[in-house]
């Protein structure tokens, strides 16, 4: 059994590091664009409302192989194309992820009460300094658990982009194919290397909530 990973140690070495620089870079830029999209949702101007509105209902309700598809083949028609393998990939779980953490944001958001927000504008602080001063600050901290899950979502989505010639984790299993090695191994060495990632992620996640956490 351990031969599979030994023997191929390079392969699986390549994947998993991929992977990691697909997670961390889009997980930077989904949580970006997600808080601005949370801003969108929860701004007074109908118009910046709508648009997050219509980006988030889009988006999470497109499977995100449909995603990766149009910026790989059709982005490319319209002149839109990212100019490598890696970035498109990127920009597709960026895209996709980042609806789901402005849901989660709006939902922090809508748990700090009212009254707080209303004080500040008495005392002339704009929107954005109300959202950026005194909502998102508290927001984050309520928010820990689901924005964990949500990336945790985000380190596994990461394989489709193995559909899509990059060659990450996910497309170990059919480079060892070619080699003739064991596939059930392979799948195996595979799920303890995600396992290996995401661990730390939950424990991250306690020791933020135990940080954060409101005496």
């Amino acid at each position: 059994m351990l031969s599979v990973l030994t023997d191929n140690w390079e392969l699986f070495q390549d994947g998993f590091w991929l992977t990691i620089r697909l997670f961390l870079v889009a997980g930077v830029l989904s949580l970006a664009l997600g808080t601005i999209l949370a801003a969108f949702r929860v701004s007074p101007v109908p118009a910046l409302r709508g648009t997050g509105t219509g980006y988030v209902n889009t988006l999470r309700n497109t499977p995100l192989t449909l995603v990766f598809a149009f910026l790989f083949f059709g982005a490319a028609k319209m002149d839109l194309a990212l100019p490598t393998p890696f970035w498109t990939a990127v920009g597709a779980l960026t895209v996709y992820t980042s609806a789901f953490v402005c849901e989660v944001v709006r939902s922090g958001i809508n748990t700090i009460p009212a009254g707080q927000a209303e004080a500040a504008r008495s005392v002339g602080m704009t929107f954005l300094q109300v959202l950026t001063i005194v909502v998102l600050p508290q927001a984050f901290r309520a928010i820990v658990p689901p924005l964990t899950s949500v990336f945790i979502a985000l380190l596994k989505n990461t394989t489709i982009a193995a559909g899509f010639s990059v060659v990450e984790a996910g497309s170990i299993p059919a480079a060892m194919a070619e080699r003739g090695e064991n596939q059930i191994l392979t799948l195996v060495w595979i799920t303890i290397g995600f396992l290996i990632l995401i661990i730390p992620l939950v424990f991250l996640q306690r020791w933020a909530e135990r940080r954060t956490a409101v005496a």
